[in-house]
């Protein structure tokens, strides 16, 4: 039997497999070191950083729904300078690839951001443009075209690492906002982030929580996350990474049949935190079953 290759190129960025975590389900990687072996993993993308330390929102910020969870964390983290400091150190040990996911109120915190972590090992930057852009009423940098484009642009000039842009769903054409990412300088993206929900205690009559609304995240916006997945691979010329409720290997795979180059899994680690590797053996029975011989192979073969 050929020897199946599970390595993956996203045109420079090379990773020993395709299956990475989601930032924010795995903390800075040692939460998960005495469940999982963080040398099998193709890639960590870090809880998500800004500029200084932040605390986060007032509790509750977490509800479990039928099928996922919303939440509400805001951001909770020690600050890029901490980060570099004390958990880098601890992650560099390993051979995994290293993605700091980075969160700014402003374009030039981004682009600070960029600047000091690209003069550190990390391998990559994933720009998360959910956050609120304060110099323009609190709207979301992710859901307009043109303030993508200015934001990737912006950060990819004080940037010296791959940069991969993570995109929001809660937007009206997930196509536009992609093109506008990959114009804008972008190496990679990744989608998708949480769709926003809410839940309700029914007997206090108020949201369960604090914030009121947060992102849903989980099986349930897993059909959703495909079909943005396929959508954007049409239109764009650069690799994707899927994300979106992928609990097994079985929702992976539709995630690469769909288009996507690499996967990443979030909400499944708190379920079980070993959920990675059984899905990285999953996929390996899919292609020894299928008879393929590297991930490539398969990515885009949807029939439609």
């Amino acid at each position: 039997m050929t020897k199946i290759d599970m390595c993956v190129d996203l045109n420079g960025f090379k990773m020993k497999n395709p299956v990475t975590v989601a930032s924010g389900t795995f903390g800075f990687g040692r939460e998960y070191a005495e469940y999982v072996d963080l040398n099998q993993i193709g890639a960590i993308s870090v809880k998500g950083l800004t500029l200084e330390e932040r605390q986060g929102n007032p509790t509750p910020r977490v509800v479990e729904t039928p099928m996922g969870m919303i939440n509400s964390v805001g951001l909770q983290n020690p600050g890029v300078e901490y980060f570099i400091k004390h958990e880098l150190p601890y992650l560099s040990q390993f051979d995994t690839k290293i993605i700091a996911n980075i969160n700014g109120n402003t374009i030039e915190e981004y682009c600070k951001m960029a600047e000091i972590l690209s003069k550190t090992s990390v391998d990559a930057l994933e720009l998360n443009i959910s956050c609120p852009n304060v110099k323009s009423g609190g709207v979301a940098f992710g859901i307009n075209p043109d303030m993508v484009y200015k934001v990737t642009k912006s950060v990819r000039e004080n940037c010296g690492k791959y940069l991969i842009v993570k995109l929001s769903p809660n937007v009206s054409d997930i196509k536009e906002i992609g093109i506008a990412a990959e114009n804008g300088g972008a190496d990679c993206i990744s989608l998708i982030n949480t769709l926003i929900g809410m839940g309700i205690d029914i007997e206090t009559q108020k949201p369960i929580l604090a914030r009121g609304s947060g992102g849903l995240s989980g099986p349930a916006v897993k059909p959703v996350a495909v079909r943005m997945v396929y959508e954007v691979t049409k239109v764009v010329n650069i690799p994707v990474i899927g994300m979106g409720g992928i609990m097994d290997y079985a929702d992976a795979v539709e995630f690469f049949l769909a288009g996507a180059d690499a996967i990443s899994v979030g909400t499944a680690n708190f379920i079980n935190p070993k959920v990675t590797m059984d899905i990285l053996k999953g996929i390996e029975g899919y292609m020894e079953r299928k008879g393929y011989t590297c991930v490539k192979e398969f990515v885009g073969k949807l029939d439609f």
